[in-house]
């Protein structure tokens, strides 16, 4: 778990991330210890009247602030579903920091995944074949979705049918999210509890 001070800097970090890059293209090389050189999976959101970018990391596959940095500058730039955010655009942007704990496979048959994750905690991952989707812990408490609703869409994210993962092939994984979010744009930061 992160102190609430290393959720500030995780969330000061993505905010200067994106400014250097929307001002020169330049990529910051960050120099912080502890915490930030461990190997973490993260997202990174941004939010204006609704979402207008979120990437990260679902894995551990990075120092947590370079894994930062790439998602901050990812989720600007390179979320297809948006247009590249503008540097006049962040004075109204706000932005959320989620920490992830490595996925865990949801074992035990198809049918009984809803039972074995929990509304408020777990986030999804669904995979079948090649193709996987993702969505954080507060997702499915923004939508108010119970567990196989939450599977179903996960499942639509991945580009699948909403029930495949009913489908004994397919994989699901569940993982928690530590969340740190700007109160408004540059502002105070402040852990989001889900429950």
């Amino acid at each position: 778990m992160l102190s609430l001070e290393e959720g500030e800097r995780a969330v000061r970090l993505a905010r200067e991330a994106i400014v250097a890059f929307l001002g020169d293209h330049s990529r910051i090389a960050p120099r912080l210890g502890g915490t930030f050189k461990e190997r973490r999976g993260v997202f990174v959101t941004l939010k204006k009247d609704g979402l207008r970018g979120c990437i990260g990391h679902p894995y551990p596959d990075m120092f947590l602030s370079d894994a930062i940095v790439d998602s901050a500058i990812s989720a600007a730039t390179g979320d297809p579903r948006f247009p590249p955010v503008q540097i006049e655009e962040l004075d109204a942007i706000t932005i959320e920091v989620t920490i992830l704990t490595p996925p865990k496979l949801i074992e035990g048959k198809a049918s009984e995944r809803p039972k074995k994750m929990q509304i408020g905690k777990h986030g999804l991952i669904v995979k079948f074949g090649l193709v996987s989707g993702l969505l954080l812990p507060q997702v499915a408490t923004e939508y108010n979705w119970d567990a196989e609703e939450f599977l179903s869409q996960t499942c639509i994210k991945a580009g699948l049918t909403p029930d495949m993962w009913l489908d004994e092939e397919a994989e699901a994984y569940i993982f928690e999210g530590q969340i740190f979010a700007e109160i408004e744009p540059s502002g105070a930061v402040i852990e989001k509890s889900l429950s």
